[in-house]
């Protein structure tokens, strides 16, 4: 059996975050959805729960980050193709997302963009004798060249 993931993320407004998902394709597991939380199936392996930041807090001492103004994690996701990578870029901007860069390094494709609750995901496209091994090695500063950052 394959691992699988759960992602958790404190959201300021479920109702919105729920449709921004949506808008992007993904279905909701109603099961595991209620007034609190959402749960939004990316993948037979890759779910991410919504959670209002009231229930989230219930499952840790910590302090939950304003992902709007500070960064925890940046979540990156494979794609298909560089048209995959474009469509769901576009598909996110236009239902809220911020843009947040994009790479080309010609055998490595990527847009980011963050949601709207500021969390950060990146849409990856690289060829697959890359994926297997083959990508060539880039310098920082190659790398610094490729990017452009919104």
């Amino acid at each position: 059996m394959p691992t699988t993931i759960f992602i958790n993320l404190a959201v300021s407004d479920l109702a919105r975050s729920r449709t921004f998902f949506e808008a992007l394709g993904y279905s909701i597991n109603e099961g595991f959805s209620h007034e609190n939380a959402v749960s939004v199936v990316i993948s037979d392996t890759i779910t991410t729960m919504l959670l209002t930041r009231e229930f989230f807090a219930e499952f840790t001492s910590k302090s939950i980050i304003d992902a709007t103004t500070s960064t925890e994690v940046q979540l990156a996701l494979s794609a298909e193709s560089k048209e995959e990578v474009d469509d769901v870029h576009a598909k996110a901007l236009a239902a809220g997302a911020t843009p947040a860069g994009e790479q080309d390094h010609g055998f490595m494709y990527s847009k980011s963009f963050d949601d709207p609750d500021g969390h950060h995901w990146d849409f990856v496209w690289m060829d697959p004798e890359a994926a297997a091994g083959g990508a060539p090695e880039l310098s920082l500063e190659e790398m610094r060249e490729n990017t452009t950052h919104s």
